[in-house]
């Protein structure tokens, strides 16, 4: 995303609705306002912003001239932060961006934990951490980019083109169900009364 898209995004009610456009599909205004407990006039006028920054599209063909259907847009997007380090006016949409962003994926996290899976879902998902790692940015990058590789494949065979591509095609599709992957992968600073471990060293540490 360019300094623009991030500014037009960047307000936690605006990302609220596409998220939810984006994982439940088409919806009003009236019926956006209902789910996020709103007032319907303000909801309006953040899909109209979402739609000037291309982030959503009406439904043609579907609702009236009075209540109109919004879709998210389906397209795939990488929002690199390093593009906006030296944009004094972009940090602060950046900070609202990334911040609500986090809480999105907790708030998804915690829903997960908090609804009543059968045996075989609560079995299949998964929440794992791996801290005895040791890596050079390099290395970081390139594990980043292999997982997200695993993804695309899986979701190729799942018969899905890209992020908004609709109900999986698997044979087994009557069994399927939406999925949410979230990878988080980040260095952290050692303890102060710990030294980093040597760019040149392959040993591993854990906490």
């Amino acid at each position: 995303m360019d300094a623009r898209s991030l500014r037009g995004l960047a307000h936690p009610l605006r990302m609220r609705i596409l998220e939810l456009l984006t994982l439940d599909g088409p919806d009003t205004a009236t019926g956006l306002a209902h789910r996020l407990g709103e007032n319907t006039g303000t909801v309006s006028w953040h899909l109209r912003q979402l739609a000037d920054h291309a982030f959503i599209e009406e439904e043609i063909g579907r609702g009236t001239k009075r209540e109109r259907w919004w879709r998210a847009v389906a397209a795939s997007r990488r929002l690199n932060t390093t593009d906006f380090r030296d944009d004094p006016d972009a940090r602060g949409p950046l900070s609202v961006y990334v911040h609500e962003l986090v809480q999105q994926h907790f708030h998804q996290v915690a829903g997960y934990l908090a609804e009543d899976w059968g045996p075989q879902w609560r079995d299949a998902g998964t929440i794992a951490q791996w801290h005895d790692l040791t890596m050079t940015p390099d290395q970081l990058a390139a594990m980043n980019w292999e997982l997200e590789q695993v993804v695309n494949r899986h979701r190729t065979a799942a018969g899905q083109s890209g992020p908004a591509a609709g109900a999986p095609a698997a044979p087994d599709a009557a069994a399927a169900r939406p999925v949410i992957v979230q990878l988080q992968s980040f260095p952290r600073k050692p303890r102060p009364d710990r030294a980093a471990p040597s760019d040149a060293t392959a040993e591993r540490t854990g906490s």
